[in-house]
């Protein structure tokens, strides 16, 4: 099932009954298995399941039965009832595992996963530091109509890329 499937990544989720409101048409029940993202606090779908009854066999014109046993109630066929479910929705699990498994040096790799992926630990690489200078050799001055010089074209400074690092690689 997805929910064993979710527990073997250790992906911390929850199992949401779905309000019959907030359903389709077809389907007559469904259940959403949220996984817990750290970095939004808060659980967010990653994949459903709804049972929805004969809705779909009608169009699709899919029945089953049993005429050759000759029982009263099981000489008609009848219309199927399908389920529609989703194992793994892969862009959202991979977001989900990825946060959930890092630590402050990389990425733990879920024991299912190590064969796939050669290894059980994921190192963050280090940033590499760059020299910074004053003005780079682009960089001209202009002055505005208050007296003030201005920079064209100049270099962020360390602290937003420090902080850009910091929001791309998902490290607190």
């Amino acid at each position: 099932t997805c929910e064993e499937f979710y527990q073997s990544l250790n992906i911390p989720y929850r199992i949401v009954n779905i309000a019959s409101e907030s359903l389709s048409k077809a389907a007559a029940k469904k259940y959403d298995l949220e996984g817990w993202f750290p970095s939004q606090t808060r659980c967010r779908e990653l994949v459903s399941c709804s049972n929805c009854t004969d809705y779909q066999s009608r169009a699709l014109k899919t029945k089953a039965g049993h005429p050759k046993l000759g029982l009263a109630h099981t000489s008609k066929t009848k219309f199927v009832h399908l389920v529609n479910s989703t194992l793994c929705a892969s862009q959202r699990t991979l977001c989900c595992l990825l946060e959930n498994s890092q630590t402050i040096a990389g990425i733990r790799v879920p024991d299912p996963l190590v064969l796939y992926v050669g290894t059980s630990f994921i190192p963050f690489s280090k940033k590499q530091k760059t020299k910074s200078s004053k003005k780079s050799s682009n960089e001209a001055s202009k002055k505005t109509s208050n007296g003030r010089s201005e920079a064209i074209g100049g270099t962020q400074d360390s602290s937003t890329e420090e902080k850009q690092h910091t929001v791309n690689s998902g490290v607190k």
